[in-house]
C-alpha cells in the first residue's frame, strides 16, 4: 500500500512539474527574430523564427521553420522534384545568437502584443509542432516557407485577430523584383534562379505574399494591428548589428564577364567560319548539346515536379529542349532539307523571347543577351552556310 502510495504521489510530481514547466507566466515575452542575409545562396534571403522567453520558468527557446531533413530518403531527388520535406527546428537563444552573430548576420526582435492566453497559445502551438509526428511539412520557396509560417502561426495564435496590410513606404512589385532584393543580378544565384523559375513570378505579389521575404516578415508586423486598434509590435530592437566587410566580389568571374567572353568566342569563330567558308562541328554540337540539356531540365522542372515557380517558363524559347536532335544531325557531313527549317524556327523562337521580355510576360537573366545576340549569328551564319 505504502509503494503504491508513493507511485502515486511520484507520478502526481511529474504532472504538475511537466503542467508548470509548460506553463507560462505572467512575465513571459515573445517575439519574432529576424536575421539579416547570410554570404550563400541558400542564406541570401535571411530567416525568421519565434522567441519564447519567460526568465520564471527559466525558458528561452527559439522555433524556426527552416531545417532540412537530411535522413530522408532520396533527400537530393525529393529537394530537386519540390517534395522534400522541412522541419520546425528548437534551439536555445544563446546558441542562435552565438551562431548567426558568429556569421555576422544582423538579428532584429519584435516583441510581440500578444496576452497571456495568446502567448500560451503560441508556446503549445510550437511545442507540439516539435514533436516527431508533426515537425515535417512540406515546403514551398513562396508560399509555405520559414518565413510565411511565422505569418500563419500569428493568424492561428491570434484567431485571425491580426490584420496585414501594405505598408505605405513598400513599392509594388513582382515575386522577381522581390528576389532581386537580396541578389546580385550579375551573380551565380540570380542567374540560376531567372533560367530556372517561369514567368509566373513575373506577376504582381499581393501584400501578404510579400512575407515569403523575412524582411517583409519584420516590415509588415511592425505596421500590422491586432484586434482593431493595437499594434502587434510592442516593441523593436536590434540585437546584433551586421559590421561592416569589405566586399571581394571579382568581376572576372561574374556570369556577365564569362556569358561575354563565350560569346565573344562564339562570335569569332563564327566569323572565321564564314570567311573560310567552312563549318566548326564542334561548336555546333556543343551549342545544341548544351542547350538541349538546359532546355530538357527546364521542362523537367515545367512538368515534372512540384515546384510552383518553375512553369510557364519561356527560357525555352532559347534552350529548345529538341536540340538535341539537331546537334546528333550536324555531327555528320550530310545534313538533310529540314535542318534550315529546324534553324528558321529557332531565329522565329529568339525573337518570339525578346517579344516576351518587352512586353512584359518574363523577365530573363541580363548576362545571358550577349550570348543570345552570339546564338542568333550563329543561327543566322548556318542558314546562309546550308542554302
Amino acid at each position: 500500500m505504502k509503494l503504491k502510495l508513493s507511485l502515486f504521489c511520484l507520478l502526481t510530481l511529474s504532472i504538475l512539474g511537466f503542467s508548470q514547466q509548460n506553463t507560462l507566466t505572467e512575465n513571459a515575452v515573445v517575439s519574432v527574430l529576424t536575421f539579416g542575409p547570410g554570404t550563400s545562396l541558400n542564406d541570401a534571403f535571411g530567416h525568421n523564427a519565434f522567441r519564447i522567453k519567460d526568465n520564471s520558468q527559466r525558458i528561452d527557446l527559439v522555433y524556426g521553420y527552416g531545417e532540412y531533413d537530411f535522413d530522408a530518403p532520396n533527400f537530393y531527388l525529393k529537394f530537386a522534384r519540390g517534395k522534400l520535406n522541412y522541419l520546425i527546428s528548437k534551439h536555445r537563444f544563446s546558441d542562435i545568437f552565438y551562431h548567426y552573430s558568429g556569421h555576422n548576420r544582423t538579428i532584429e526582435e519584435q516583441v510581440l502584443n500578444f496576452s497571456i492566453e495568446e502567448k500560451q497559445r503560441l508556446f503549445d502551438f510550437l511545442e507540439n509542432n516539435y514533436k516527431p509526428e508533426n515537425r515535417k511539412y512540406l515546403y514551398d520557396f513562396f508560399y509555405d516557407n520559414c518565413a510565411t509560417k511565422i505569418r500563419d502561426v500569428s493568424k492561428i495564435v491570434t484567431r485571425n485577430n491580426v490584420s496585414f496590410e501594405l505598408p505605405a513606404s513598400i513599392e509594388q512589385k513582382t515575386f522577381r523584383q522581390l528576389i532581386y532584393e537580396h541578389l546580385d543580378r550579375n551573380s551565380w544565384g540570380s542567374l540560376g534562379i531567372d533560367i530556372a523559375l517561369g514567368s509566373v513570378i513575373d506577376r504582381e505579389a499581393n501584400p501578404n505574399e510579400y512575407m515569403f521575404l523575412p524582411k517583409y516578415i519584420h516590415e509588415f508586423f511592425n505596421a500590422a494591428k491586432i484586434g482593431e486598434t493595437n499594434n502587434l509590435v510592442k516593441s523593436s530592437s536590434t540585437l546584433f548589428q551586421k559590421r561592416h566587410i569589405n566586399a571581394s566580389n571579382t568581376i572576372f568571374l561574374s556570369p556577365f564577364f564569362i556569358l561575354g567572353l563565350l560569346a565573344a568566342v562564339i562570335i569569332y569563330i563564327t566569323y572565321k567560319d564564314f570567311k573560310s567558308n567552312k563549318r566548326s562541328k564542334w561548336l555546333d554540337i556543343s551549342l545544341f548539346g548544351i542547350t538541349g540539356l538546359i532546355g530538357t531540365l527546364l521542362l523537367l522542372l515545367w512538368f515534372a515536379t512540384d515546384h510552383t515557380a518553375t512553369g510557364y517558363n519561356y527560357n525555352l524559347l532559347w534552350a529548345f529542349p529538341l536540340n538535341f536532335i539537331l546537334a546528333y544531325q550536324l555531327k555528320n557531313g550530310t545534313i538533310k532539307n529540314w535542318v534550315k527549317g529546324f534553324l528558321k524556327f529557332l531565329v522565329i523562337l529568339l525573337c518570339l523571347m525578346t517579344l516576351h521580355w518587352l512586353i512584359g510576360v518574363q523577365v530573363f537573366a541580363m548576362p545571358l543577351i550577349l550570348l543570345l545576340i552570339a546564338l542568333f549569328i550563329r543561327y543566322i551564319f548556318l542558314l546562309k552556310f546550308f542554302d
